[in-house]
């Protein structure tokens, strides 16, 4: 659901043809934001684990009690997720790329991309956004506490506030790699590119995609661990 509607809000701004060409960068963060209220909505079963870097975070933070095991299962989960939204995606607007001649932009539905290429840099963008992700998600989570003294209201609006969160870290830190923000998210999607049989596709950009997994992973163990002196 995540990929299949984040992946679409970006096809719908960038394909050739498409009735939502030029959409901007603004209509991209709004549609990822409620990708992610989708998303969130119907995982309740795995309480939300979409993305692997929020399951770092919380598996450093002591908030994931399954264990390293059921962690694994979960980003595992969260690869084959991505992955069949990416095909999803490919799917629903198979027409317009096969009319897309640019191979960047065909790869920029899949993956994300840095705008000025510096792999250090991109990195530090990377983690920076995860880490304002995971850890306002940690700060989610202390909502109706009764020894922290913060209102109910922001907990009982579930997915909402997640979904606001994810549309204020594209706007705010988006522009310069595309915030992944989640390894699934790139990794996954960034397969299946490889794979699909897509006319004038190019290559998937193997060199670049350490980044926006290794990024979102050290940004949120990174608020995980802060979340323990930040967030008691």
């Amino acid at each position: 659901m995540l990929l299949l509607l984040g992946g679409g809000v970006v096809a719908t701004a960038i394909l050739v043809k498409s009735k939502g060409l030029g959409g901007g960068w603004l209509l991209i963060n709004f549609g990822w934001g409620l990708a992610v209220f989708a998303g969130v909505t119907v995982s309740y079963a795995s309480g939300a684990n979409l993305n692997p870097a929020v399951t770092v975070g919380l598996l450093v933070a002591g908030k994931f009690t399954q264990g390293f095991g059921v962690a694994l299962l979960y980003f595992i989960a969260q690869l084959l997720g991505a992955m069949i939204g990416a095909v999803l995606v490919w799917l629903a607007f198979k027409k317009h790329f096969d009319e897309e001649e640019n191979a960047g932009t065909i790869l920029g539905v899949f993956s994300t991309g840095p705008e000025i290429r510096s792999y250090a840099w991109n990195l530090v963008t990377e983690i920076i956004g995860t880490f304002v992700l995971v850890f306002v998600v940690l700060g989610f989570g202390h909502a109706g506490d009764a020894a922290t003294k913060t209102p109910a209201g922001l907990a009982a609006l579930g997915a909402l506030p997640v979904a606001l969160l994810v549309v204020g870290i594209g706007a705010s830190l988006g522009g310069p790699t595309g915030y992944a923000i989640n390894p699934a998210r790139d990794l996954g999607p960034r397969i299946i590119h490889a794979i699909l049989p897509i006319k004038n596709k190019g290559t998937s950009d193997w060199g670049y995609a350490w980044v926006p997994v290794v990024g979102p992973l050290v940004g949120g163990a990174l608020a995980g661990a802060l979340s323990l002196a930040l967030l008691p």
